[in-house]
């Protein structure tokens, strides 16, 4: 559309072409003779709904006019948020996110409509609109950046939550932009939060934040489990629930510092913390959600108690740890990988279970995109399959099956590099070199590919600034 063309003078002008009175027109768009006679006398700012009738008696495309409409509507007059809100509405539907991004500088200027963006920015989320959802975080944190409000830090851990990727270099740097505004939640907001940045850190195997933040989530579960609220927050009418049963909270700051002690080889205190969410005797609600928490927690501290002894060589335990991995499907990838770990450790034959989850380890081979799994994040679940693959690489080539070792190994290349995992990147690369004399030529080339498709993408990315508000 010409800029000095107006969507009226394209209304006169179709009325014109098609010799239509003002109430012809109104039948064709669903609106009274009134109201177009107002819209055409400029007497009337068009809503959008009116603005998707008329568009559609012109025959165009749903938004045709959406950018004039901005620059009539909001920037030559000044918004008003009935008109302001629906279109947010329609662009999000039709996903005109380039419209949504032209608006919101119209409105940081004014206080008023963070609350109103942000209670938009909900529903979008709410809804699975992410990346319109996005824009409008972005856009009340922007104009909340000095209120050290909590809708300012709420805003960010919307903003942590949706940038998490499949790539891990990005994943850190979301995480280590939003941790300083966690303490600024609602504390119930604050385990959440907590929850999920540590689940971002455990998949980057970043143990020393991992720790920090258990032990943070376990001090502040144990105040809402185990501290008599003051009377004030007593009488509160609808106080504010957490995702999860409170328990759990606590439940898992123990698992994630059992974790962090495995990862020092620190079994023996690993276990202690393992034994401490074993036994939640001491929670008594009885509702279904409770008791499904509690029989994960049971079943995941008898499987931690195997993986910890088996760390420390006992085979004995192997029989009992497949069996369970075999019952608990969502355990099967990671349990596949303490195995081969251990196996790699200890020099331990594994053929015979490697053999029996041969189909299962093979549709690991051809995953890509490595989904959630239960309770595991899609972050985590990336990174155990890409470690998972190392490690069966490893146990193949070492037994002097290198046509199959390799295999798995340029299939962990090619998934850490797809999650940016760098640490696992250079483990597979000196793993090849290890073995390369080995090799077939067709493998080698096979190798150099990847690696020459890891550097070209790590050359795309050097120097590129992600948006960050």
């Amino acid at each position: 559309m010409n800029h000095a063309t107006t969507i009226r003078t394209e209304l006169e002008s179709f009325i014109e072409r098609e010799a239509l009175s003002f109430s012809q027109l109104g039948r064709l768009a669903g609106l009274n003779a009134g109201t177009v006679s107002s819209i055409l006398k400029g007497n009337r700012i068009m809503g959008v709904d009116q603005l998707d009738r008329m568009t559609a008696v012109l025959g165009m495309p749903k938004g045709h006019f959406y950018e004039q409409y901005i620059q009539e509507c909001m920037v030559e007059a000044v918004p008003n948020w009935r008109r302001v809100r629906p279109f947010l509405y329609r662009c999000a539907e039709l996903d005109k996110l380039d419209c949504i991004r032209r608006i919101l500088p119209l409105l940081l200027d004014n206080l008023t409509y963070s609350p109103l963006l942000f209670e938009t920015a909900e529903e979008f989320f709410a809804e699975g609109r992410r990346a319109a959802a996005a824009l409008l975080y972005e856009s009340v944190a922007l104009s909340e950046r000095r209120q050290h409000s909590e809708r300012l830090a709420f805003c960010q851990y919307r903003l942590f939550t949706l940038r998490l990727s499949d790539n891990q270099e990005d994943n850190l740097q979301c995480a280590l932009q939003f941790e300083p505004f966690v303490d600024r939640l609602d504390e119930i907001d604050q385990l959440d939060a907590l929850r999920d940045l540590a689940n971002t850190y455990r998949s980057l195997r970043r143990w020393d934040k991992v720790e920090r933040i258990a032990e943070e989530m376990g001090r502040l579960a144990k105040i809402q489990l185990f501290t008599t609220p003051k009377p004030a927050r007593a009488k509160r009418e609808q106080p504010k629930k957490p995702k999860k049963p409170m328990f759990v909270y606590l439940a898992f700051s123990y698992l994630l510092r059992g974790s962090v002690c495995d990862s020092r080889n620190d079994y023996e205190q690993g276990i202690q913390y393992t034994y401490a969410y074993e036994d939640l005797s001491w929670v008594k609600e009885t509702d279904e959600e409770t008791l499904h928490w509690l029989k994960l927690y049971k079943g995941w501290a008898q499987a931690n108690i195997y993986v910890s002894k088996l760390m420390r060589g006992d085979e004995s335990v192997l029989a009992d740890y497949v069996s369970y991995i075999e019952k608990n499907k969502d355990e099967l990838l990671v349990g596949l990988l303490n195995i081969t770990t251990a196996a790699n450790l200890f020099d331990l034959n594994v053929d015979v279970i490697l053999q029996y989850f041969d189909s299962e380890i093979k549709g690991y081979m051809q995953i890509k995109h490595q989904e959630a799994v239960g309770v595991y994040t899609k972050q985590v679940a990336s990174e155990q399959h890409a470690r998972f693959l190392y490690g069966v690489a490893q146990y193949y080539l070492k037994q002097g099956l290198y046509q199959v070792g390799f295999e798995y190994l340029l299939a962990s290349l090619s998934k850490s590099s797809l999650i940016n995992n760098e640490t696992r990147i250079l483990a597979c690369v000196r793993l090849f070199e290890k073995y390369r004399v080995l090799a077939s030529p067709e493998t080698q080339n096979r190798y150099q590919n990847l690696l020459k498709e890891e550097e070209e993408e790590h050359e795309k990315n050097i120097g590129i600034p992600i948006g960050r508000s």
